[in-house]
């Protein structure tokens, strides 16, 4: 059975979702949802840590509803580091892919935020965002790691 907690953060009102004792998505919303489980508490925790500053890798049991070439895909944005960038080639390079089919799948990560597809560019701007607010929202994601001084 699902689980949803809704969190408001300086990027929007967000639902963290939870299937199987596991973080599941994470949407954009105007719902409100009031679960409160164990993980539900303590994914909302180190979301607020990270947008305070105080927090630079998650530490939560992620389940992944998608392909397996996406969560593969989300596993390779997992091991961006904090306030580094990479551009979509970049990963593709370290997913033995092409550009396109990453991007595609950064564009489809069902937990954005925790699974750090922001950290990954264009080679030539910014790239693109699904999130709610699209590029302002990873601009501001991407300030917050203070990942792109260029833009502060």
């Amino acid at each position: 059975m699902p689980f949803h907690r809704t969190v408001e953060t300086p990027v929007g009102r967000i639902v963290i979702s939870e299937r199987d004792e596991a973080v599941s998505r994470l949407t954009w919303t105007n719902e409100i949802a009031l679960d409160e489980t164990l993980l539900l508490l303590e994914a909302e925790k180190q979301l607020l840590a990270y947008f305070a500053g105080e927090l630079q890798q998650f530490d939560l049991p992620l389940s992944y509803q998608c392909s397996a070439f996406q969560q593969r895909a989300c596993e390779a944005m997992r091991s961006i580091p904090y306030g580094n960038t990479v551009t979509y080639g970049e990963l593709a390079d370290s997913m033995h892919s092409a550009a396109q089919p990453v991007g595609n799948a950064c564009g489809g990560n069902p937990i954005a935020i925790i699974v750090p597809c922001h950290r990954v560019l264009g080679s030539s701007d910014i790239g693109g965002f699904s999130g709610e607010g699209g590029v302002e929202t990873k601009i501001a994601l991407l300030r917050i790691e203070n990942a792109i001084p260029w833009l502060i």
